[in-house]
C-alpha cells in the first residue's frame, strides 16, 4: 500500500469540528490502497476540553504519531497549536517521511500556519504534498477593511503566507469548491501544477451505530408535550446573523404560528468553553423570543453527546450564512439521526443539492445578503411546508442511493482518486 501522512495538529480527543475530517480520512484510506500516518499534537497540550469517547471511534491499527508543544502564553499571545507546535511537526514530519517512505503529505488547514509545512518538507524531503481547505485561508472578515485592526492584519498576513505554502502543491482539495475558487484565481500557476477536489465532510453511519454502545443520554433539553423542538448544532457564523435575525422577525411577527416551535442552539457561543458566551441570546431577547421558542447552550459539547441530543429532537435546524461556499457538515449528522432537516441556506451552497436529492428535509435558499428579505418573506409560509413534512416524513423515504454519494467513504474515495492521479 501507498502510504500518506497526514498532519493534523488537532485530532481526537480534541473535540474541534475539524478533527472529523482527518479522522474519516483515515478511516477509509486504507480501502482504497492508501496506509495512512497521523501527526498530532499531544491532547495534553490542547486547550479545548477533550472528548474521550470521540477516541474510541479511531480504527484501533491507526498509526499515530504525537509531539509536544508550546504552553499558552499569559496574556494569549500564542495560542494556535499549530505555532505552537510547529518546529516539533516539521521535526517528526522529516523523521517520519525518511524512515517510513512516505509517498504523500496531506495537511487539512486550519491550523493554517501548518500548511508552511508542506513547502518547507517538500524542500527537505522531496515529498510531495497537499493542502485541504476545511476553511478558507484568505478570508475578508467584519473589520477586515479597518486598517491596522486585529482583522486587518489576519487577512494581510494570510494573503502574505498562502502562497508561499501552496507553491509547489501537488493537489488542492477543499470542503466545496468554492473553499479553494480564490486560489486558483490568485496563484494561476497551480492549474497547470495541482489536481484540485472537492469533497464534502460527509457522513458516517458507524457514528451513530456507536452511541448505542455508550448508552449516552441527552441532558440539555427534555422533550415537551405539544412541542416541535428542533436542533441546531455548530459554531455561529460570523455572516449567519443577517439570515438570523430575518428569521427572529419573521417568528416575531407572527408567534400565533410558531407556538408551538423551539429552536435548541448548541455550541453557538464565542468560545468553546464558555458556558456563558451567549452569541443568540441577546438577538433572541431583542425579539422577545429568549426561552419560548429559542433556547441557547454556547459552550461546545462533545461530538457523540451531540448526536444524541439530534436522536432526541423532532427535526434538524440548519442556519447556512451569506457566503456561497459555506457547507455544513451537521447536514450529514441530521440525515444519519434519521430526522427530517430544516435549512436556510444560501442557493450555491452544496448542501442545498444533498438535502433534496436525498429529499431529508425542506430548504428556503437565498442568493446572499441582496436576497436576505426573501428569508423573512418566505419563512412562514417555508415553516408550514416543513410542518407537513414533518409530519409524514419516515426515513425510509430518504434516497439512500443519492445520499450516499456524500458518505465519508465515497469522499474518501475522491480523494484516493486525485492522490493515484498524482502518485503513479
Amino acid at each position: 500500500m501507498k502510504k500518506i501522512l497526514i498532519i493534523s495538529p488537532h485530532f481526537p480527543p480534541s473535540n474541534l469540528a475539524a478533527v472529523h475530517r482527518s479522522r474519516l480520512f483515515a478511516q477509509h484510506l486504507p480501502a482504497f490502497g492508501w496506509s495512512p500516518v497521523i501527526l498530532m499534537v499531544d491532547e495534553q497540550c490542547y486547550e479545548e476540553k477533550l472528548d474521550h469517547n470521540l477516541a474510541k471511534l479511531l480504527p484501533a491499527d491507526l498509526k499515530i504519531e504525537k509531539v509536544k508543544a508550546l504552553g499558552v502564553t499569559k496574556p494569549r499571545v500564542l495560542g494556535d497549536v499549530g505555532l505552537r507546535g510547529f518546529f516539533q511537526l516539521y521535526k517528526r514530519a522529516k523523521k517520519i517521511i525518511k524512515e517510513q517512505k512516505i509517498d504523500f503529505l496531506y495537511i487539512p488547514i486550519p491550523s493554517f500556519y501548518v500548511a508552511l509545512l508542506g513547502r518547507w518538507l517538500h524542500a527537505s524531503t522531496g515529498v510531495q504534498y497537499g493542502i485541504d481547505y476545511i476553511d478558507p485561508w484568505v478570508h475578508h472578515f467584519a473589520g477586515s477593511d479597518k486598517m491596522f485592526s486585529r482583522h486587518w492584519f489576519s487577512t494581510e498576513l494570510s494573503k502574505f503566507l498562502e502562497p508561499i505554502a501552496i507553491k509547489k502543491a501537488s493537489l488542492i482539495t477543499g470542503v466545496a469548491e468554492g473553499y479553494y475558487e480564490g486560489v486558483k484565481k490568485r496563484n494561476p500557476h497551480l492549474l497547470q501544477q495541482a489536481v484540485f477536489a472537492a469533497m464534502p465532510y460527509g457522513g458516517e453511519k458507524r457514528d451513530h451505530e456507536q452511541l448505542k454502545e455508550l448508552r449516552l443520554k441527552p441532558y440539555l433539553f427534555q422533550k415537551k408535550a405539544g412541542k416541535i423542538q428542533l436542533m441546531y448544532a455548530g459554531a455561529m457564523l460570523p455572516k449567519a446573523y443577517q439570515p438570523l435575525e430575518a428569521i427572529l422577525l419573521a417568528i416575531k411577527e407572527h408567534r400565533e404560528v410558531f407556538k408551538d416551535l423551539e429552536i435548541h442552539f448548541i455550541g453557538t457561543g464565542k468560545s468553546p468553553n464558555d458556558k456563558n458566551g451567549f452569541n443568540i441570546k441577546p438577538f433572541a431577547e431583542k425579539y422577545g423570543l429568549w426561552e419560548e421558542v429559542i433556547f441557547e447552550y454556547p459552550a461546545r459539547i462533545p461530538y457523540l453527546e451531540v448526536l444524541i441530543h439530534l436522536e432526541a429532537a423532532d427535526g434538524v435546524f440548519i442556519l447556512g450564512s451569506t457566503e456561497p461556499h459555506y457547507t455544513p457538515s451537521k447536514v450529514y449528522q441530521g440525515v444519519l439521526s434519521k430526522k427530517a432537516i430544516w435549512a436556510i441556506l444560501h442557493s450555491q451552497s452544496s448542501a442545498c443539492k444533498v438535502i433534496r436529492a436525498s429529499r431529508a428535509g425542506i430548504v428556503l435558499d437565498f442568493n446572499g445578503e441582496c436576497e436576505v428579505e426573501k428569508v423573512h418573506s418566505s419563512f412562514v409560509e417555508n415553516y408550514k411546508e416543513y410542518m407537513q413534512f414533518l409530519k409524514c416524513f419516515d426515513y425510509h423515504q430518504v434516497n439512500q442511493e443519492a445520499f450516499d454519494k456524500y458518505s465519508a467513504r465515497e469522499v474518501t474515495r475522491t480523494l484516493a482518486d486525485s492522490l493515484d492521479l498524482i502518485i503513479h
